[in-house]
């Protein structure tokens, strides 16, 4: 089995101190550092509580040694492409959790429209608690409407449960949903090149 909790909290942007504080009950950062190079032993006890603290499933902190997981070997900035000092696991959406608590779905974009390419796939965060919809105003959701049916756009006005989404297209009508049970905002854009 090979540890993942070191690219799981970089990824985070986390330091050993900030997942040793997160834990309950807190611990040490030498603790967390000493579990996460596998001088220490992972229990599962321990997997629970350093899961609970990066907000992530116990599952993901660890793989097969026989899984190819795809690397992330280079960052990219103003200056180029720069190496990194080792490389670490390329995290999907999945076992990141994300900044909320729902489920994640997906979108598959069949055709563009506005920002969106025909073939890309929008992660988003499902939100059912009502005080939450406030932080989605003029970021792109995805609400469900009557019928089986569902409204995808820009969140430009909310009344309680009432949401005014305003779809991606060109010349697209506002769409108002009464009464939604969800709120879903996209955290995540794959894009094949």
């Amino acid at each position: 089995m090979i540890n993942r909790i070191r690219d799981i909290r970089r990824e985070k942007n986390l330091t050993l101190a900030d997942v040793a504080a997160r834990c309950t009950p807190p611990t040490t950062a030498q603790t967390i550092g000493r579990l996460e190079t596998g001088m220490r032993q992972l229990s599962l006890t321990w997997m629970n509580r350093i899961a609970a603290a990066l907000e992530v499933e116990p599952e993901v902190l660890v793989r097969t040694a026989s899984s190819q997981a795809p690397s992330v070997v280079a960052r990219l900035l103003e200056s180029g492409a720069e190496a990194l000092p080792t490389p670490r696991d390329a995290l999907l959406p999945t076992e990141l959790g994300g900044s909320g608590e729902g489920p994640l779905v997906a979108i598959a974009v069949e055709a563009g429209c506005g920002d969106y390419r025909a073939g890309d796939q929008l992660w988003l965060r499902q939100e059912s608690a009502e005080a939450r919809w406030a932080r989605f105003l003029n970021r792109d959701v995805l609400a469900p409407r009557p019928g089986g049916r569902y409204a995808f756009g820009r969140l430009v006005d909310r009344d309680g449960r009432r949401l005014a989404i305003l779809p991606p297209g060109i010349g697209q009508r506002m769409v108002v949903i009464d009464n939604a049970a969800w709120v879903a905002v996209a955290e995540m854009l794959v894009r094949r090149l």
